[in-house]
């Protein structure tokens, strides 16, 4: 049996990276390997996801004018600076009027899509802000900005509420597809309930939503198996669109006190752009987001998660005075910036990675179009 075992693996590794990268489909041994290449294998696996972007998505670069306009939140994340139990954090939540004339700075600047997200709520009258300022976007953009919602576990009614409003898109992250590590980063208790996070996806998708989720990359006690079945995740379930980045820790959460077991923070920005890059071959047509974390990392982290498949970036226009309250990681990159001063360096930057900016679009999930056509 031993002797087995071993002539499987060494078949295995007889694969050459090439071989992998010629397949259609990837098992999770061969994700397994292609997180791991190094030098030469790896620029195949970013010139495969590159070529495949250009292909199957084009070189634009799709924004998400992000409004972070609230951090209060009914949830204690083992791993979030905003987690309820955290005293430190000075709590706020933007005036409507404030909201929307950041969402106007979308509309004159032709971002065509913004993101409104924040701590979670379910309580009515947050459900019932949320409805309100959908349809008043809506009318100030003369129903040209598209929204994506980004709040959290909801009611299929709510879902309901907020799509009928004039949302969208939903991003709802599960940080991780793994039963286990998933209660090693959250309490385990009613508000953190994994089966009741990947059932909320179901609701999204029964609601018409394009359906985006994500995953933290590089988190104590994740190995690669744990990853490599977050991609296979996503394939199953027909996702429309990924936010997924590296794991930054924050000083004032339980999960810190594993600081040590963390993978430096080069091998995590290495590891996320590998995720995106094998992502982008196995779910060609998908929209994938370049995080703003890959920034706290590494000052052209965003570009060059650009260049290896991503095709989506989401813009700060939150007042500034309010970013660095929103703090779910430390090192948070931008939280000094202006609206404007943020979008002519990003501008600049997609020119850098060889893209463009799609300005004026929405840049709907191809992925989603394609399953509405079928």
């Amino acid at each position: 049996m031993a002797r087995d075992n071993m002539q499987q693996t060494k078949t295995q590794y007889m694969t050459t990276i090439a071989e992998i990268l010629d397949q259609t489909t990837f098992s999770k041994a061969d994700i397994v390997r292609l997180l791991t290449v190094q030098d030469a294998d790896r620029q195949a696996l970013f010139a495969k996801a590159e070529a495949t972007k250009i292909a199957h998505v084009g070189k634009k670069v799709f924004y998400r004018g992000l409004i972070e306009f609230s951090n209060v939140c009914i949830k204690d994340c083992l791993y979030c600076g905003i987690r309820k139990s955290n005293p430190n954090p000075t709590r706020y939540t933007i005036a409507e009027d404030e909201i929307l004339e950041a969402a106007r700075f979308a509309y004159n600047n032709k971002y065509a899509s913004l993101v409104l997200q924040a701590g979670e709520r379910t309580d009515e009258k947050f459900v019932a802000t949320i409805e309100d300022l959908v349809r008043k976007i809506k009318e100030l953009s003369d129903n040209s900005l598209g929204i994506t919602l980004s709040l959290g576990e909801q009611s299929r009614e709510t879902y309901e509420r907020w799509r009928v409003a004039g949302a969208h898109r939903y991003l709802l992250r599960i940080e991780t597809s793994n039963r286990e590590l998933y209660y090693k980063i959250h309490p385990e208790n009613a508000l953190h309930d994994f089966d009741q996070r990947i059932q909320a996806l179901s609701l999204l998708k029964e609601s018409g939503y394009q359906v985006g989720t994500g995953v933290m990359i590089g988190l104590p006690f994740q190995n690669m198996e744990h990853l490599a079945d977050d991609l296979i995740f996503f394939r199953d379930n027909s996702i429309d669109m990924i936010g997924m980045g590296p794991y930054i820790e924050h000083k004032d959460t339980p999960l810190a006190a594993f600081n040590n077991q963390l993978l430096s923070r080069q091998t995590r920005f290495d590891l996320s752009l590998r995720m995106i890059a094998i992502l982008r071959i196995m779910m060609p047509d998908i929209n994938i987001a370049a995080a703003t974390a890959l920034q706290a990392i590494d000052p052209i982290g965003r570009e060059k998660a650009i260049k290896v498949g991503a095709n989506i970036i989401m813009p700060n226009i939150t007042p500034t005075e309010n970013r660095g309250q929103y703090r779910l990681y430390e090192d948070k990159p931008c939280t000094d910036e202006g609206a404007e001063d943020c979008s002519n360096c990003l501008e600049a930057r997609i020119h850098m990675a060889g893209s463009e900016v799609g300005f004026g679009e929405w840049g709907d999930s191809k992925h989603f179009i394609s399953k509405q056509q079928q």
